[in-house]
Order: structure tokens, then sequence, then C-alpha cells
């Protein structure tokens, strides 16, 4: 009876022990997943063997006063910004290392925001999603294995979510220079019976712009419904934004900027009436709508096995519409007509160009966390549809029939893009880490039927009959070494693969065709940190194969043109440092000094750039890579004492080629400018706290460009080619300021 007692007692304590022990799992596991949902297979760890700078929600938001979101990284080494408005609101875009923005892959919770067809981010669609973020990290050079287009510059992974464990209310409020405005609610329940929140965001942003009528209205939503389960979440996101720009993508020469002030802006541009007064076209407005839809599920097997994946569908919907001067109506389906007795074949008309897109697919990653090797197998599988049309408007003194929303041209783009990888850090030893990736990605992609672009060789329309395939392997290895406590070293070799832009097959030269680009990048870093001060230095190399490098010159909407050189590389050495000290004061600083060259570059120039006929072909030796400084330098100096707060930021950009021919009249002169951060925080009345502050921006009214177009061709003069040059500039805005409040309940 004894043992049978004790045998009982025995087996009872066990299975509490057990229950406790299960309890505590399911515990542990319903922490972690309480937290916002992270896709750590695209995420870089600090054994990773690759340069990378994690911006967290806090900085974030200290800065989000009513900037794009480039201007909020900007900090990040190699990265400059540029702006069409000239104030840092609209049209703006991010390059690191001096690659563009088609070169920036970009997701948001695993998925792919790059587009499609012009594998950009169109922050102006995105207004106020900085708001959202959780926080950002971004990788330079190939970086891992991601979604969606191929990293050539660097990779930015956005968390976007906003769950709080508590009922919140957040008001946020900007106002300033240039009749800048914004405005942002937020709001979530906290999690209600364990299980269930909810969590939204309105916004509303407006601007004028530096520029003459490069006003700015944006309007963007966040909702977020989230279901936590012990070891499952899931959460339903939609974010949409809504955008009305004028257009400021012309930019300005210099002797335009010496006639009429650095803010002109030719865009819209009717007729200068007999008192000398330039009339504007009011509706030279760009248009678009865009909503995006992700589920995402997160499931936790046990503490070493879990699975993210996720279904996302994007809806775009938009327009520009232009008035444009003396253009001849055949090109647009126009039947010339008779006035006056004479054959009208020219005249000035009002044209608008849509767009209708839709894409959506899934992703996923398998993720395994033991105590020597962290693995993940992931891919995404996605598909695009996009129609592109135009149509006219109005045409000046018109005598035919012109149906209302005559169109003129139309076609369609569709896309398919998928990619698995399998990616593992293994530890060789105590402190020795090595990292393999590899990643299969296949694309297909269409486009037929008529282009915008006139043909007078067939003295039609350009038609359309892109069908390509692409497969590409890009393998990545390295190793990360923990020399001890304090310095860390580490090593990579990356090769990966892009297709062309859709802009690469529509808007070059009718006798060109793109080819794929191919790159091989090589890194070599060091950091240190001893908790108050740290330092650290990347080397890196990155040696192209039929680059598709930017020319300076832009198509019609002012998007940046590029064609394939051979040979080319950038190559150089960022250098990070920084100390934040007990007394409130802080210092960070990097630089990226750098050199970047096509090789033996071919120049082609053209009596007639767009059409063809006489050529004149240049051999230029090696020449800078356009848009790609050799330094790029920040300075940040921070002091926090009992809630109030300072922050100077200076940034030095040296001077730039917009073109590839190394031109002395196609360089963007260096700048040097600064912004000033004040803010303090205090606690009110029925209020978690206040904070209040304002921004100086460019504090010592620097005047400077930091974006614009350059091109070249030649005339004859008898039997001499005479080669002539041209160039815009996209003037910044001088010292202007924002205040700002922000008040949480």
């Amino acid at each position: 009876m004894k043992k049978t007692t004790l045998l009982c007692c025995i087996l009872l304590a066990a299975g509490a022990l057990y229950a406790q022990q299960e309890q505590t799992k399911r515990d542990t596991l319903r922490a972690v997943n309480l937290q916002d949902v992270e896709v750590l297979s695209l995420r870089a760890t600090e054994t990773t063997p690759v340069a990378f700078t994690n911006i967290g929600k806090e900085e974030i938001k200290k800065n989000n006063t009513g900037v794009d979101f480039p201007y909020l990284v900007n900090m990040t080494p190699g990265a400059l910004t540029t702006s069409d408005a000239g104030a840092g609101i609209g049209y703006t875009t991010l390059r690191v290392r001096g690659t563009d923005g088609t070169r920036i892959n970009v997701t948001a919770n695993g998925i792919p925001i790059n587009d499609a067809e012009s594998h950009t981010v169109f922050w102006v669609n995105l207004p106020d999603l900085a708001s959202s973020v959780k926080d950002v990290q971004i990788q330079r050079g190939a970086g891992t294995s991601t979604n969606g287009a191929g990293a050539f510059g660097a990779s930015i992974n956005m968390q976007v979510s906003e769950f709080n464990s508590k009922p919140y209310a957040e008001f946020s409020a900007s106002g300033g220079s240039f009749g800048t405005h914004k405005a942002t609610l937020k709001a979530g329940t906290g999690l209600i019976d364990e299980r269930w929140a909810i969590d939204a965001r309105f916004s509303d942003i407006g601007s004028d712009g530096y520029i003459d009528r490069a006003e700015t209205k944006l309007k963007s939503y966040y909702l977020q419904g989230s279901y936590f389960a012990t070891r499952t979440t899931v959460r339903f996101i939609t974010f949409a934004g809504e955008e009305e720009t004028y257009h400021a993508w012309n930019y300005a020469s210099k002797e335009e900027m010496e006639k009429y002030g650095r803010r002109y802006n030719s865009c819209g541009y009717m007729f200068t009436d007999e008192y000398g007064k330039d009339h504007y076209y009011d509706d030279q407005t760009d248009n678009y709508k865009q909503q995006n839809y992700q589920l995402l599920i997160d499931h936790t097997f046990s503490p070493e096995w879990s699975l993210y994946a996720g279904l996302h569908y994007t809806k775009g919907d938009g327009y520009y519409q232009e008035y444009k001067d003396g253009r001849k109506l055949v090109e647009y389906a126009l039947v010339p007509f008779e006035m006056n007795g004479n054959t009208v074949k020219r005249s000035d008309l009002v044209r608008k160009k849509a767009m209708d897109n839709h894409f959506g697919g899934g992703i996923f990653s398998l993720d395994y966390k033991g105590e020597r090797l962290n693995a993940s197998l992931g891919g995404a599988l996605n598909r695009y549809v996009g129609d592109h049309f135009g149509q006219v408007l109005w045409v000046k003194e018109y005598s035919g029939a012109l149906t209302p929303n005559h169109e003129y041209y139309r076609n369609q783009g569709r896309k398919s893009d998928g990619n698995i990888y399998l990616k593992g850090d293994y530890r060789l030893t105590r402190n020795l880490n090595a990292y393999a990736d590899i990643q299969y990605r296949h694309i297909s992609y269409d486009i037929d039927g008529c282009n915008d672009k006139w043909n007078d060789a067939t003295d039609a329309l350009q038609q359309l009959a892109v069908n390509e395939n692409f497969n590409f392997v890009n393998p990545k290895a390295g190793l990360s070494w923990q020399i001890n406590r304090n310095n860390r070293l580490f090593g990579s070799v990356s090769m990966v693969h892009k297709e062309p832009t859709r802009n690469n097959y529509t808007d070059g030269k009718l006798h060109e065709r793109p080819k794929e680009e191919r790159m091989l990048d090589y890194e070599l870093g060091y950091t240190y940190s001893n908790g108050t001060f740290h330092a650290g230095a990347n080397i890196y190399f990155m040696d192209y194969k039929d680059q598709l490098v930017l020319t300076g010159e832009l198509n019609e909407i002012g998007e940046p043109l590029a064609a394939n050189v051979p040979d080319s590389y950038r190559a150089g050495i960022e250098i990070m440092a920084g100390v934040k000290l007990p007394c409130g004061f802080s210092w960070e600083a990097n630089a990226t000094f750098s050199r970047n060259r096509i090789k033996n570059f071919t120049e082609t120039l053209y009596e007639d750039e767009w059409v063809g006929g006489n050529r004149w072909v240049i051999e230029h030796g090696d020449t800078p890579i356009a848009f790609s400084p050799d330094i790029v330098a920040n300075n940040i100096l921070g002091y926090s004492y009992k809630g109030f707060e300072a922050q100077l930021h200076s940034q030095y950009v040296s001077k730039q080629y917009m073109s590839n021919s190394k031109q002395s009249d196609h360089i963007l002169d260096a700048y040097f400018t600064s912004n000033l951060r004040l803010a303090y925080t205090f606690k009110a009345p029925h209020t978690r706290g206040v904070t209040v502050g304002v921004t100086v921006y460019n504090l010592f009214d620097h005047e400077y460009e930091n974006n614009g177009y350059a091109g070249s061709g030649f005339y004859m003069d008898g039997n001499t080619k005479v080669r002539y040059n041209y160039a815009g500039y996209a003037a910044q805005a001088g010292i202007n300021a924002l205040g700002h409040i922000s008040i949480s309940l």
C-alpha cells in the first residue's frame, strides 16, 4: 500500500512538473507571439556578414514631423535624398552608395513594395507610412536574400505594425514654411480578451513646396486587426495613400534660374500675355491612389521552429495630365484640320496618361533556431498586371471630331516573379560563424500594345513586343568572427542579378535593347563597441557586368533613363563612430569615401537624339558614374536632459556628375546642409506625455541643388561636329522650419 501511495505521489508530482513545464513553455511562446511579428528570415543579425544599420521606432518618430520617409533614413552611411518640390515632401527619392531607387529593394513585413515594372518605390504613394513603422533595417550592398526586386545597392526591410497591449491614442500635428502642414491621429484598443487588438491611423499632409506651384496634397490611413493564440498570431493590415501633386519634374537650367529665380518651374507653361504675364495650366497634376492589403500568419511550432506566411494585394490607380504645346496631331491619332485656309498639323493640347495596376501574391519563411544553427527556407510568388493608356482631353481650336477622352495609345505589362532561398548561419566555434545563402529567382515579363513614343522610321507609334524570361541564381557566403566581447570582423562575397525595368524597354533609344545585369559584391567589415563608444569600418567592392547606369537624361515624366555599360564598379570605405555619455551628450558620425567608375566608356551622340540619324561616337576611357558622389558624410550631435532634446544633423555631399561623360557643365556642386531639431517632452493632466518642438532645416541657408538631369547632342558646322550640352537642376529650399506637437493618451 505504501509503495502504491508512493508511486501515485511520484506520478502526480511528475504530472504536475510536466504540466508546469508545458504551461511555462506555452506562456513563453505566448509572450513571444504577443510581440510584433518580425520577418526574421530577411533580417541581418550581429553574426550576419553584411553591412547594415537598424533604425528604431523612437528615432523615426522623433524626426517624423513632416518630411517624406527617405529624409528619415538619410543619416545611413552612403545615403542621400532628393526632392522635386525642394522641401522634402512630394516626389522624393533615396540613393545609397550612388545607386538609385530602382536598385534598392524595399519590403514591408517581408512583402515587396517596389513597383513591379519600374522597380522603384514612389514614397508619395505611401504618405506617413513611417508613423506605422516599428523599425527599419537598411542593408548596404547585395545584403541577404529577400523578396521582390534585386538589391544592387541596398535593401530596406520595414516592420510595419501598430500593436500595443494597452489602449492608447495619439495626436500629432506640424506646421511651418511653404504652407506645410501634417496631422496624424493614431488609436488602438489594446488587447481585448487576451486575443484581439485593433489599431488605426489617419494622416493628412500638405505643402505648397519650395518650387513654384509644386503643391502637394497627401492623405493616408492604416488599419490593423490582430488575433493572438498561444502559438499563432494572425494579422490583417490595410494601408492606403492618395496623392495629388503639381508637376515639378522639369527642373530649371542655370540660365532660367538667373532670369526667373531659383524657384522657377516651367511645368504647365501655356503662354505669355501682352502684359508679360506668364500663364500656366491649373490642372498640371499627378494623381494616384494605392491600396495595400496584407494577411500575415506567424506560427511557432516549438522554441526552435516557426513559420511565417503572408498573402498580399495592391491596387494602384492613377493618372497625370499636362499641357503640351505645338504637338504633332498625327502622334495623338488626330487628323490635321483646316483653319483660315491653312492645314494645321500641330497644335497645343492637354493629354492624360493613366494606369491601372494589380499586384498580388504570397510569401513564406520556415525558420529554425538551434544552439549552433539558424536557418531559413523562404520565398515568394507574385503576379502583376498593369494597363497603361493615354487620352487627349482638349485640342486648341480643334475643328475635327474629338471624342471625349480620345484614346491614342494603350499597352499592358504582365510580370510573374518567383523566388526561393535557403540561408543559414552556423556557429563553427564559440566566436566564429559561417553564413551561406542561395536564391533562385525566375521572372517572366511581357509588354504588348502601343507605346506613346513616335517612331519616324515607321511613321507610327512605337509597337511594344517584349517577351522576356530570366532565371537567376544568387549565391552568397561569408564569415563573422567575434574576436572578443568588443571586437568583430566579418567578410562576405555575393553574386546577384537583376532584370531591366519597364523604362529600360520603353523609354530608351528605339534601336537599343536592355540586358540583364550582374554584380559581384565583396564586403569586409570591422566593428568595435564597449557600451559607451562604438566604431567601425566597412570596405566594399561592387563589380558590375552590364550595369544599367543613369545617363542623366529624363523621360517625359521626369524619370531618369539608364543604359547598359559592359564594365563598371563601385568601391569604397564606410567609416562609422559614435559615443553616448551618461550626462546626456551623444555623437554619431559616418562617412563614405568611394570611387565609382565606368571602364572605357563609349558615348554616342546623335544629331537628333530620339530619331537617330548622324552619330558621333566618342571614347572617354574611365569616367565617373552619374549621380555617384565620391564623399557622403554625416555628423549628428545630440543632447538630452529631463525631457529636453536637441540634435544637430549635418550632411556633406561632394560634387556629382549628372551624365557619364565627365562634362564640366553636367556637375551638381558639392553641398553642406544642417538641420536642427529641438523638442521638449512633459507630463500634462490626463495624458501620458506631450512633446512640443521645432525643426529648422538648412540651418545655415545654403544654396544648393541635390538632383537634376543632363544630356548632350551635336550639330554640324560645315564639316565639323560641334557638341552641345544641356542640364537642369532641382533647387532646394533655403532655411525653413516646422513646428510640431504630439499628445499621447
